[in-house]
């Protein structure tokens, strides 16, 4: 409803864990950490055929399910019961997401955009911090560890991107974040050698799944995402040009100035109206 500001028409599905207790759902087993399979494949919590029942209704409805998935083997259950969906009601724009994304088969990413499903990133976690050393690199077979957070390989095969923190997980520090993305090295840990790096994108891509990416996961990009003539804004002055600043330090960057619209805010609109047609004008 016009000036409402809650929706209550996204479902959240927990289709499996995390990988540093070995509950995220993998194709394969984790390994004992001496590199022997231990059998264990991880959690799906909800078991795969019924969850395409479930999430078949709940499309059916006009929900959006937003899916926890964070091993390859919950990105294809999740896949799999869109699929099912969209096979049973046909295709609609309920733009289901799979949030988090941390080992996707290559299969599945081809999988992403025929059906409409939205890859939902945390870019902050693809770095080698003390979790991914410690809990994740020595529990992974090869095959499986180099399929960690293919964000390049996302974007190049088309998908729709949003980014999202996951706070109060991660931190809610954008910019730091999107460091991460252009580097796959930890601000806090710069260090280190990057993680996987050929899955490291542009700033650009990754400030656009933080804004447009993320107003199109949540039905707004009419209103929000992009600074236009008519649109609601939070527009923000940083303390440098962040094109300009080397990638490992993008991070470092301090919002000095925060424009914030309210929906009946004229006087505001106003001049967001008028900053959008005087950049229009300089391009």
């Amino acid at each position: 409803m016009p000036g409402s500001r809650l929706a209550g028409n996204t479902i959240k599905v927990m289709q499996d864990g995390v990988a540093e207790n070995y509950t995220a759902a993998m194709l394969d087993s984790y390994l004992d950490g001496h590199g022997h399979p231990t059998g264990n494949r991880g959690i799906s919590f909800v078991d795969p055929e019924a969850l395409k029942a479930h999430v078949t209704r709940l499309d059916a409805l006009g929900f959006q399910v937003h899916f926890h998935a964070l091993g390859d083997r919950a990105v294809r259950e999740a896949l799999d019961a869109v699929e099912a969906a969209r096979a049973a009601n046909g295709f609609s724009d309920t733009r289901p997401h799979l949030a988090h994304l941390q080992v996707v088969d290559p299969a599945e990413i081809r999988r992403f955009r025929p059906l409409g499903a939205i890859a939902n990133i945390q870019t902050y976690w693809a770095c080698n911090d003390g979790q991914m050393i410690d809990l994740t690199e020595p529990y992974l077979a090869p095959g499986r560890y180099r399929l960690q957070y293919p964000f390049r390989a996302l974007l190049r095969a088309g998908v729709t991107v949003a980014a999202g923190s996951d706070w109060t997980v991660s931190t809610p520090n954008v910019m730091a974040q999107a460091e991460v993305a252009v580097t796959r090295v930890s601000p806090e840990l710069r260090d280190r050698d990057p993680l996987l790096p050929d899955e490291a994108i542009t700033l650009t891509d990754v400030l656009g799944a933080f804004t447009a990416g993320s107003a199109f996961v949540s039905h707004l990009e009419g209103t929000s995402g992009t600074v236009e003539v008519g649109k609601a804004a939070d527009l923000v002055v940083l303390d440098r040009d962040v094109f300009a600043e080397a990638p490992g330090r993008i991070g470092d960057t301090r919002v000095l100035l925060t424009l914030r619209s309210e929906e009946h805010t004229s006087e505001l609109q106003s001049h967001l109206n008028l900053v959008c047609r005087l950049l229009l004008e300089k391009k």
